[in-house]
């Protein structure tokens, strides 16, 4: 066993001034040591309390976050429904807007359509008593010259059957024509009169345009019935059911028979009443103790928007110019066929002469040539 020396702990005398120095040293350190610890505690119990604190920091701030999270997914929900239905109304009005424009379109492809427009105008029955040669010529609008043309008094014209007769005639330009004697000529045996050949010249559409125009206010009534009544009657039974709201109509501010086609055109005083009877195409009409069934169409004006014309020679005519007033009208018309048929004088066999007295005035009616 070791020494008191070696000895880990010092026994002094337990009221040496040495041992209350000790316990002086000792009591120092305990109390420093105590306070460490009590600080020790503290802090472990703030670090505690800030761990605590944090955690229910961190907690609040999950659920704010969740909550801001959830209110950012109702918003950006809530702006798709939005978006969503500005776009549905965009494309409801863009509809509408197309649904007009083709209602509008519809309108005018019927009118410049002529299969459609054949279909909307009325009824009329056809004879056919030719044979179409051209398929190319089906669509086309074919004119049928009707050319009146206005002849000054002393002058005749004669049509020949051979255009080469015409021509040989236009070239001679004058001809003695020898009037036979007659009542009205008892002092001369024989008399001559100087007159001048002319060609003649007309002129031929050689372009036409025609606008059509429906009228808003006005309808086409066809398919009537024949009920024997006069045409007043059947303007006034027309009159009076048109003008009922009940039957699609309005006012009629006026009414008009077609005699040439039977047809009777009505004119309503308002806008907007005129179409919707067209749209339905047939309608039953109460006309006395009976109903029929007429055709609405729509009234069509025609204006010509461009005509244009060239001037045409008559191949196969001739004007005759000064012609004395020396014989009466028939007398004078034969001397001059006599005379134009003559090969010695030029002439050949005359088609049609028609002749006009000094003093007055004609018109000569040219239609086409089918010969």
């Amino acid at each position: 066993m070791d020494s008191e020396e070696d000895s880990f702990v010092r026994l002094l005398p337990e009221e040496s001034p040495e041992h209350l120095r000790w316990e002086m040293e000792r009591c120092k350190e305990l109390s420093i040591l105590g306070q460490d610890h009590a600080n020790l505690q503290m802090a472990n119990e703030a670090a505690e309390q800030g761990t605590r604190q944090l955690k229910e920091e961190g907690e609040l701030l999950h659920k704010i976050l969740e909550q801001q999270l959830s209110l950012n997914g109702d918003q950006e929900r809530a702006h798709q429904i939005f978006a969503a239905k500005e776009e549905n109304n965009r494309l409801k009005q863009e509809k509408q807007v197309l649904k007009n424009k083709l209602e509008e379109l519809k309108k005018r492809v019927l009118w410049n359509d002529p299969v459609m427009m054949l279909s909307a105008l009325p009824e009329k029955k056809m004879i056919f008593k030719g044979l179409t040669v051209n398929k190319e010529d089906m669509n086309k609008l074919m004119l049928t010259p009707l050319i009146h043309y206005p002849m000054p008094g002393g002058s005749a014209l004669i049509t020949f059957e051979e255009a080469k007769v015409a021509q040989r005639i236009i070239e001679m330009r004058e001809h003695m024509v020898e009037l036979s004697c007659g009542e009205e000529l008892e002092e001369l045996d024989r008399c001559r009169v100087r007159v001048q050949a002319v060609p003649v010249e007309i002129l031929l559409p050689s372009a036409l345009e025609v606008r059509l125009t429906q009228s808003s206010r006005s309808i086409l009534v066809s398919d009537l019935p024949s009920l024997g009544i006069c045409k007043e009657a059947l303007l006034d039974k027309l009159e009076l059911f048109f003008s009922k709201a009940k039957n699609g109509g309005s006012e009629v501010e006026s009414r008009e028979f077609l005699d040439d086609s039977g047809q009777v055109v009505l004119t309503f005083t308002q806008d907007g009443v005129a179409e919707p009877l067209i749209e339905k195409g047939h309608i039953q009409v109460l006309i006395g103790k009976g109903k029929y069934k007429v055709k609405i169409s729509p009234c069509m004006s025609g204006d010509i928007a461009n005509l244009q014309l060239q001037p045409s020679r008559c191949p196969r005519t001739v004007l005759l110019l000064g012609i004395p007033d020396v014989l009466s009208e028939e007398p004078m018309r034969d001397a001059l066929e006599i005379h134009f048929q003559k090969a010695s004088r030029g002439g050949g066999e005359v088609d049609a002469l028609a002749y006009v007295p000094a003093g007055r005035t004609g018109v000569a009616v040219f239609v086409e040539d089918r010969g």
